[in-house]
Order: C-alpha cells, then structure tokens, then sequence
C-alpha cells in the first residue's frame, strides 16, 4: 500500500510513524509512507496556503490551489475514476465534519493499494476540495484538533496494522476490540474469544497472585470451554459498562442474552435501598 500524507507541517511525522508496527511494515515494504509539505505548491514569496473566507467569520481556510496541484502532481486518479470503483485509490480530508473513523472504515481502507490523507488546518479546508477533489471526509472523534496531523498518523497506524503480514500474529486483530471477525482453526473455535464487536475481555498474566490480587481461577484451570463463555462474560460487562452504545450493534446469541440479563439483575440488586 502507498500511503501521502498532505499537511503544512511534514516534521510532524518524523516522530509518529517511526515506530513499532508501522515502521515494521515499511522496512518489510507492505506500506510506503511519504509525506508532501503543501507549501511546496505555493507560487508566492510568503508561500501562502490560507486566506480570510468570503462573507466573513474567524480564523482563516486553506486555499484549494496548492491542494488540488499537489494531488495532481502526485499523480492521483481523478475522483470519476475512483468513485466508478476503477481505481483502488481514496482521497480522503480529515475534518471534524466528516464520518467517524471505526475500525470497519479502517478495514476498509486496508483494502485498497493508496490512499491520501489532506490534513485540515485553521478553521477549515475551502469546500471545493471535499466536493470536487476528496472522495470523503473523516473525523477520528467528535473533538476538535488544531489540524489534521495526528488524526493522520492515526489512521496509518490502524490500517496499517491491518495489512497481511504487518502483525505477527494477525488472528489477534481479527480479535480486537471493535473488530467483528470470529476466528476459527481447524479444529474448531480457539480458546480465546473474538470480540465480534464487543470491548475486549480482561487480560492477566504472570505472577498468577501479586500483591494479594489473584488471577480469576477459569483462567488457569485449563477448561477452554470455561475460558471462553469467561471470556466472553467479562467482554460483555466491560461494554454493557463502558460503550453500552456498542451492545446494539453486535449479534448476540441467547447465551449472550441470559449473561446480559443476568448483569442487569445483579445491577438491580445492587441498587435496592436496604430495608431498616
């Protein structure tokens, strides 16, 4: 995969992007990375890439000239070509305007051989880039940042990792939160389970008691069956407690129903006034 970052600030980058997973695969050449400073595509001596909007209101809007000559510089498919579905490209503006980045866009996003990502500035971007030169907009929150810098580097990462061969492992990010893939080997479900959705369940590890604090009994008792309906259990809890919003989205089974009733009960009871 190739990845352009668009931004004012290409120092930026020098940081982020420069480790672990994501420096893995551009060493092991599953995704190339480069960034393109916008200012290089100015033709005055201020290298001015933002003006006052018309009809007024604060702060000041990046220019659509330098965005469009950069992409059409880097060679970018024209948006017809790209929409048509001809072209396994996506232009895409970071805007806090824009569809919420999830896991499925990222996924989505893995699946293409470029993509190009313009990093939004001051109080916006001049909308005849997302109307006729970006394919979408996408906001990693419903927050406001300075720019789009880092909700860029945190899209590379996420699709990134989501390419054959980045992660060592790669059943694990089919396991992850928010990811809604179920692994199954040869023989049959793994003792592990996939989150289909659902926040991840805990995780422990050695030394089985630290500090007076002991690891859940299921987890060591070598009953996978157990671990899993466990497993499953806790991510339920977590999500019902954390992102309830989640519990709507995911297929549950009647097993998955009975637990959540289960907690809800257990919920009541703990909220019953004792009786003088």
């Amino acid at each position: 995969m190739k990845a352009d970052i668009v931004t004012i600030f290409p120092d930026f980058f020098r940081g982020p992007l420069d480790y672990g997973i994501t420096r893995r695969a551009a060493e092991m050449g599953l995704v190339k990375i480069e960034v393109h400073d916008l200012r290089q595509f100015t033709h005055d001596r201020h290298r001015t890439v933002d003006d006052r909007p018309f009809g007024g209101g604060e702060g000041m809007v990046l220019k659509p000239e330098p965005i469009f000559e950069c992409l059409e510089t880097l060679g970018v498919a024209s948006r017809e070509a790209r929409l048509s579905g001809g072209m396994k490209q996506s232009v895409i503006l970071l805007s806090a305007q824009g569809q919420r980045f999830t896991q499925s866009v990222a996924a989505e996003l893995a699946e293409l051989e470029r993509i190009i990502l313009i990093c939004g500035r001051y109080e916006g971007v001049d909308e005849r880039v997302s109307e006729f030169l970006a394919d979408r907009e996408v906001s990693i929150g419903d927050y406001v940042l300075s720019g789009g810098e880092l909700a860029a580097a945190v899209i590379v990462e996420a699709v990134t990792r989501l390419l054959p061969g980045a992660v060592g492992n790669e059943a694990s990010t089919r396991q992850e939160s928010f990811s809604h893939g179920t692994v199954v080997l040869a023989n049959g479900p793994d003792s592990t389970c996939g989150s289909n959705g659902l926040l991840d369940y805990p995780h422990y590890t050695r030394p089985a008691e630290f500090r007076g604090i002991a690891v859940p009994e299921v987890l060591i008792n070598g009953n996978h069956q157990q671990i899993r309906n466990w497993r499953r259990e806790q991510a339920l809890k977590k999500t019902l407690r954390n992102r309830p919003d989640l519990i709507e989205t995911v297929a549950l089974n009647d097993t998955d129903r009975k637990v959540l009733e289960k907690i809800q009960r257990t919920k009541d009871t703990d909220h019953v006034e004792p009786h003088h």
